[in-house]
């Protein structure tokens, strides 16, 4: 009954998420010309992923059947097939996952403009029900499939000790799909973004989703393909990568725990499903309250449930306490990456306020400013997961199981992703008011609803970053668990950082995270290039425009910044795969660990300089937007908006990425492990 659990919890999720479905799609369309604002954006929300998923696929068909080949050339075809079928089925729930939680943000976003006519409590649940359909299902269908393949190899006879070994291969499909989707969607979103304020705000003066942009429906559309099939993407390998890794260690200690080590992160993702739903309901608001005050209600009762869960779980399946004690500080490692994220980037704190204040003196103190507060911000995030790592070893160890000290850091990370679900759910929360709030703008509406929606679209500025603050930490912790299952895999227990060839490697790995990052920033600025002339050319051609008497060409700059970022993902992530590949052919198994370890270090420090640097310059500028410093049109206002120029691809394209490419990394190794032996 053990092993057909957390397969039942993803079944009844996935028909709890299609009563979420229909739910949303019962509530009011709105006017009609809310209607035909939401139906461009999903139109080209639509185009995007589906031009978008059919490279990736044929990118994903390509390396299955080159995975397929390199293992049948050295003599393991049945490993061979099973990695490639593993690796299929990993990219196409991920695609799945990323593209249903898309197209419900695009369905979501006009209900919730259209709920604010009834007042600020049903435009928000609206909002948060339509952001936890992506939450839901990508959780769901990450434990759904490695559930499901863990039976299948049972009934075909497999010994469940080696099972978790050959679904490796589904976590890396999973990364794969998402590097691309973050990648691309961030390129798009943010060369969109780029676009419409340079030449909208800064050139021509008006206001942020003013109708009059031509580039303002493919900034919308961004923050879907970003923000929703992006991330959704990204979290889904994360929930995948990380069972697949504390399972490998958990079959390495099944003397000690039997097959209840082997479930233990497939029950705990199930219970922590059921948490998510349950605290989804808890997500109500009085009309003049904080919605982060409601968001917040639902995620404390989400963390009690997964804390309980946690207990149960423990108790039973491991019957071992210490593990329940590093499972609680993987759940504080959480909180604690909540409010340093918080602290860096919301107005209310020094760091943002220290950049509005450098604006001052103009756009390059802004940039100094923001970018030293993104430095800074690397301090309190490795001490977090530096104390998470010592904690949970120590109370891993203390179990005296032999082993038992790795598995305490795989247990905090799962304590750390026990709410993936309801996280996710604040995260998409965020595009679906950004785009209501678009779509009010547009369409007219009055200052009352506006002021609604901006209300929510404000705390959806503060969801989205906080998620990239916990998406940074479940990445290293995840990342560390990956690293010590390709140890086991490849039987070492040292890395010897002395030997030139492990640090070459090592050095190796430190690069691909910065030429990466190198052509995901200049992706972008391309990219950018192309839609700001073309808004240009609009604005210059058609004077109408301005005057309000002609309408912009939205289709065009849509199809052009698609073109662009379609176009620019692929080198970064060529990178991406061939360069450890690489590595671990030429200088085999130790060097790669050299890869892995020093570009896992490099990369979160990287990945938080940038988020953190990202969404201050953002605050900074909306705080000076609020009336501070002279407020909007003011030389402040000014800098401030060139500074979130900058923060953009930093925060929405290269830091999400990174936390992608990290695992990438990781679960590339683990599954090419035995060739570089």
């Amino acid at each position: 009954m053990l092993e057909y659990f957390p397969i039942i919890v993803a079944f009844l999720s996935l028909f709890f998420v299609w009563w979420l479905v229909s739910w949303v799609n019962k509530q009011s369309t709105g006017t009609a010309k809310m209607q035909e604002v939401a139906l461009a954006i999903k139109e080209g929300a639509n185009a995007f992923v589906k031009r978008q998923y059919k490279t990736i696929g044929w990118i994903s068909l390509a390396l299955a059947m080159a995975l397929f080949a390199v293992y049948a050339f050295t003599g393991n075809t049945a490993l061979g097939l099973q990695t490639a079928i593993a690796f299929i089925l990993g990219a196409i729930s991920s695609a799945v996952a990323g593209i249903v939680g898309m197209k419900m943000s695009t369905t979501a976003n006009l209900r919730s403009a259209a709920a604010s006519k009834k007042g600020f409590n049903s435009a928000l649940q609206v909002a948060f029900r339509g952001g936890a359909i992506t939450g839901i299902i990508v959780v769901a269908l990450s434990l759904f499939g490695i559930a499901g393949l863990f039976l299948v190899y049972k009934y075909l006879g497999y010994e469940v000790i080696k099972i978790p070994t050959l679904i490796v291969g589904y976590g890396f499909g999973a990364s794969l799909v998402a590097l691309f989707a973050q990648l691309g969607g961030g390129i798009y979103t943010k060369a969109a973004d780029v676009g419409a304020d340079l030449v909208g705000k800064v050139e021509q003066g008006i206001p942020e989703d003013d109708p009059r942009n031509p580039a303002v429906i493919a900034d919308l559309v961004g923050d879907n393909v970003g923000d929703c099939a992006g991330r959704g993407a990204d979290l889904f390998e994360s929930t995948a990568a990380e069972n697949i890794g504390a399972m490998i260690l958990g079959a390495a200690l099944f003397p000690y725990f039997g097959i209840g080590g082997i479930m233990f992160p497939l029950v705990l993702r199930a219970l922590g499903l059921v948490a998510s739903i349950v605290g989804l309901f808890a997500v109500r608001a009085r009309e003049n309250e904080n919605p982060m005050a409601a968001l917040n209600r639902g995620y404390y009762l989400t963390l009690g449930l997964a804390i309980i869960a946690f207990f149960f779980t423990t108790k039973y399946l491991l019957g071992n306490m210490w593990f329940f004690a590093a499972g609680l500080v993987g759940i504080a490692t959480s909180l604690a990456f909540v409010f340093i994220t918080q602290y860096y980037t919301d107005s209310s704190h020094r760091p943002v306020r220290s950049i509005a204040e450098a604006s001052e003196t103009g756009p390059a103190t802004n940039i100094i400013s923001g970018f030293s507060v993104g430095l800074e911000s690397t301090a309190l995030t490795v001490l977090a997961i530096s104390a998470a790592l010592l904690a949970s070893f120590y109370f891993g160890r203390l179990s005296g199981i032999p082993g038992g000290g790795l598995f305490g850091t795989a247990v905090a990370t799962m304590g750390m992703l026990a709410t993936a679900a309801y996280i996710l759910a604040m995260d998409v929360f965020g595009p679906i008011t950004d785009n209501g709030a678009g779509i009010v703008e547009m369409s007219g509406e009055s200052e009352e609803y506006r002021d609604v929606m901006d209300k929510l679209d404000s705390a959806g500025n503060t969801t989205k970053a906080l998620t990239k603050g916990y998406a940074i930490g479940s990445a290293a912790l995840a990342a560390f668990l990956l690293f010590s299952a390709y140890l086991e895999e490849v039987h070492l227990t040292v890395v010897d950082l002395a030997k030139v060839e492990v640090f070459v490697g090592g050095m190796i790995g430190a690069m691909i995270v910065f030429l990466f990052s190198a052509l995901a920033i200049r992706a972008v600025g391309r990219s950018a290039y192309y839609i700001i002339n073309e808004v240009r050319r609009q604005f210059r051609e058609r004077p109408g425009i301005m005057a309000g008497t002609e309408k912009p060409d939205y289709s065009k700059a849509v199809d052009i910044t698609t073109r662009g970022a379609l176009k620019e993902m692929i080198l970064p992530g060529a990178l991406a795969v061939i360069g450890p590949v690489a590595v671990g052919l030429l200088l085999r198994a130790e060097a790669e660990a050299g890869l892995l370890m020093i570009g896992t270090i490099a990369g979160v420090l990287l990945a938080t300089v940038m988020n953190n640097s990202g969404g201050a310059w953002d605050n900074a500028k909306k705080w000076i937007e609020e009336g501070n410093m002279g407020g909007k049109g003011s030389d402040p206002h000014k800098a401030a908006v060139t500074g979130d120029t900058v923060g953009d691809p930093f925060k929405d394209t290269a830091g999400p990425s990174l936390h992608v490419l990290i695992k990438l990394l990781a679960t590339l190794t683990l599954v090419l492990a035995p060739l570089f032996v």
